[in-house]
């Protein structure tokens, strides 16, 4: 038996908080990675935020040592990924540099939108899966109803399922004799020229670009000239390593092995995830196929609130874009906000992240406008542009029609609620596609605009079904839509960082509810400010911030008062007039936010 054949790569897959990384945790304990002091909960999640949160974000892989019951020595390739649908990117990559995936699957929840999601994402790429029902530890665990899903949903045969608690660490010893028992070794011939597959790359300040890659093809050893087959570049391989989850340098990779490689690149645009790495003097003639680029689909302003903080934010934006290639930034400028950023990202939790990431690593206190997406404008003249901000939208004389992204959605929810569901998806546009049953829960399938979905729709689904419902998506491209950009004017001016596009049966309500909460949200000044919601030159909504009155007749008494009276109300009055002329109206952060948060209010 080659060493080749004593190799097993599979990725750990499964729906948000299943416990992918608690048994990642209990495989590597079981198989000595670390010592029982160096141990700690989610090991594998290095970033403070992932921890806190208790999700995974950046997928990371392990190699192991493990011995099974036949007495031989085996190599275990790990990839722990992300379960929430924004990182599904970093799932499909790390599917293809493995054989075969475990799929956990909660014994209390049963299967979800995004197990479903991940599954098929395996499927495609012909995994053998190894089905394991997770938390058999709790009173709430249904190990038989959970199979019937498995399924009746998934369609894969759960006669040799394993029953496990990453929590007590039971069963753990039979998914490792399960995973070399079912899951392929890797394909590839040693002794050929080298083929390699670049599968992640990240910013380290000290080594400089570290990169993840899976040889396919012959071996990489330290020292070797090697060629970006996209770029045509030539580095020098400086160090080879694997982490046993510690970084630790080899001399070499051989065929079948994940490990990384560092060859002093500096920036993180010079290694393109998905592409080919081969010896520079030994080209090949075919790349492989590498993965879909990964496209942002939500976008909003960021702006600090303190205008001298603009330069903290920049060098912050620069510093997160090494590590995370997904997010995309370009400079930006607002007559309400002044000087900031217009950030892609590929949902809100992503956006949620990078916020975070950005008010607590670099402390800067940040505004952020309303997340938007992007839209197709098809122009008469033939031209398409595509709009990321409804601010900069051509004018609608020129505008043949806008196309908008929808999406593929699935929800798997007990049956109870889907009533409720059912009318929040046709509230939000959604037309039905399959609607099926597996026991009591059911399976909805609909398409949707993505605009009506990235705000709050996830949020509205958890409180209505009690956090039973669950959510996944895919884009499945644009489609004509009747839109409209709805702007927003303070004491007749317009604000830009608060235009938003909206479906035109929408335009009105949505402009009646901002101008409300606009009213409530802005301090009165001295003079009255007109805040209205309009639709190119027609206002369709409007409230009034009342003016402070001073009152100037107190002190006037005695003969002609009367006349005396009417001059000072008078005078005072031009005064309103010309005050409210030159006068700026401040909108506090509190206004955007609050403005942010009308969907959810609803």
């Amino acid at each position: 038996m080659s060493v080749i054949d004593h190799i097993r790569n599979f990725a750990i897959i499964a729906h948000i908080d299943h416990g992918k990384s608690t048994i990642a945790d209990r495989i590597i304990h079981k198989c000595g990675g670390l010592t029982e002091r160096e141990m700690k909960d989610q090991v594998l999640d290095s970033m403070d935020i992932e921890r806190e949160r208790g999700i995974t974000i950046k997928a990371q892989t392990v190699k192991l040592n493990y011995r099974a019951r036949d007495g031989k020595d085996y190599i275990l390739n790990i990839i722990d990924t992300p379960g929430h649908v924004d990182f599904s990117y970093e799932v499909s990559r790390s599917l293809y540099a493995c054989e075969g995936s475990i799929l956990i699957v909660d014994s209390t929840q049963g299967v979800e939108a995004q197990t479903l999601a991940n599954v098929y994402q395996a499927l495609d790429i012909n995994h053998e899966i190894v089905p394991v029902l997770n938390k058999i530890d709790l009173p709430a665990s249904d190990i038989e109803k959970t199979k019937k899903q498995i399924e009746d949903v998934i369609g894969i045969d759960t006669s040799n399922s394993i029953k496990c608690s990453g929590k007590t660490g039971e069963g753990i010893e039979e998914i490792l004799e399960q995973i070399i028992k079912v899951l392929p070794s890797p394909k590839g011939i040693k002794d050929e020229i080298l083929k390699c597959l670049l599968v992640d790359s990240w910013y380290d300040s000290y080594l400089g670009v570290v990169i993840l890659v899976r040889v396919i093809d012959g071996k990489i050893t330290k020292n070797m000239k090697i060629k970006m087959m996209s770029t045509n570049q030539e580095y020098i391989i400086e160090k080879v390593g694997v982490f046993t989850p510690k970084p630790k340098n080899i001399e070499e990779l051989n065929t079948g092995e994940i490990g990384f490689i560092i060859t002093g690149i500096k920036k993180l645009s010079e290694t393109k995830v998905g592409d080919t790495i081969c010896e520079a003097n030994k080209s090949l003639k075919k790349a492989l196929p590498g993965f879909k680029p990964s496209k942002p689909v939500v976008f909003c302003g960021l702006f600090p609130v303190d205008s001298s903080e603009y330069q903290k934010l920049k060098d912050g934006l620069g510093k997160l874009q090494l590590n995370d290639a997904s997010f995309s930034y370009e400079p930006e400028t607002s007559s309400a906000l002044g000087l900031g950023f217009r950030c892609g990202f590929l949902g809100l939790l992503h956006l949620e992240i990078i916020t975070e990431r950005l008010e607590r690593e670099f402390d800067i206190n940040l505004l952020t406008t309303t997340p938007g997406v992007v839209y197709k404008i098809h122009l008469n003249s033939g031209k398409v542009v595509e709009l990321q901000n409804p601010s900069s939208l051509p004018d609608p004389t020129l505008i043949k029609f806008i196309e908008e992204p929808w999406i593929k959605a699935t929800v798997i929810t007990p049956d109870q609620y889907l009533g409720s569901i059912i009318k929040l998806c046709q509230d939000k546009r959604g037309i039905q596609t399959n609607l099926s049953y597996s026991g009591n829960r059911a399976v909805l399938n609909y398409e949707i605009p993505l605009n009506e979905v990235v705000f709050d729709f996830n949020d509205r689904l958890k409180s209505m079904t009690s956090g039973y419902a669950s959510f996944d998506y895919e884009i499945i491209g644009h489609k004509e839509g009747n839109l409209v950009k709805l702007g927003i004017l303070v004491n007749s001016e317009p604000v830009d960082a608060l235009a938003m596009m909206v479906h035109k049966d929408f335009a009105q309500s949505i402009g009646r509810e901002v101008c409300e909460k606009l009213k409530d949200l802005i301090p009165r000044h001295n003079f009255m400010i007109p805040v209205q919601a309009a639709i190119g030159g027609k206002i369709i909504a409007r409230e009034t911030i009342k003016g402070f009155k001073k009152d100037v007749l107190t002190k006037i008494h005695g003969g002609g008062a009367r006349d005396r009276k009417r001059k000072l109300l008078d005078k005072q009055k031009k005064g309103k007039v010309r005050s409210k002329q030159f006068g700026r109206v401040e909108i506090p952060q509190e206004a955007f936010i609050g403005v942010l948060k009308i969907s959810k209010d609803k």
